[in-house]
């Protein structure tokens, strides 16, 4: 019960105060998932794109944090095939005091600058270290193929 008092205050807070570019919308018959997008920016390889994924939270929110699964496929160092995103707040840096704004603003950070550095995918990662122009190439392909 502790759990959905937290997430509706949340969803409350996040709607009074929205993330540009990002959008959340729970199921209808359950706020323990949310339905989420992120809007590449217009300065990163994802720019006109815009990726789906999705927010599991756990019954011991927030003591357990949620898990996000991308939908949209994306060509990104920090985000495996599977769709699982490599944030450290999602890990190991979890917190109970971790409000799901700024889950979302460190998803939305992650996605539009992608890193080289912690990478769930050391081949692209090692492509954006060693040759920039072609991962930047590939990005923008992989963007206009499944997020737009």
């Amino acid at each position: 019960m502790t759990a959905l008092r937290r997430i509706q205050k949340e969803l409350q807070d996040i709607t009074n105060r929205p993330l540009e570019g990002i959008t959340v919308e729970p199921e209808a018959d359950n706020l323990l998932i949310w339905k989420c997008s992120v809007k590449g920016s217009s300065d990163s390889p994802y720019k006109n794109g815009t990726f789906h994924f999705k927010i599991e939270l756990p019954t011991s929110f927030p003591f357990k944090a949620p898990s996000v699964t991308f939908l949209t496929k994306i060509y990104h160092p920090g985000i495996n095939e599977e769709g699982h995103i490599c944030v450290p707040i999602l890990r190991d840096e979890w917190k109970p005091s971790v409000t799901l704004s700024t889950v979302l603003a460190v998803i939305q950070e992650k996605v539009n600058n992608p890193s080289p550095d912690d990478p769930f995918e050391p081949e692209i990662a090692a492509l954006l270290k060693n040759d920039k122009s072609k991962f930047l190439a590939t990005a923008k392909e992989y963007t206009k193929k499944h997020a737009m």
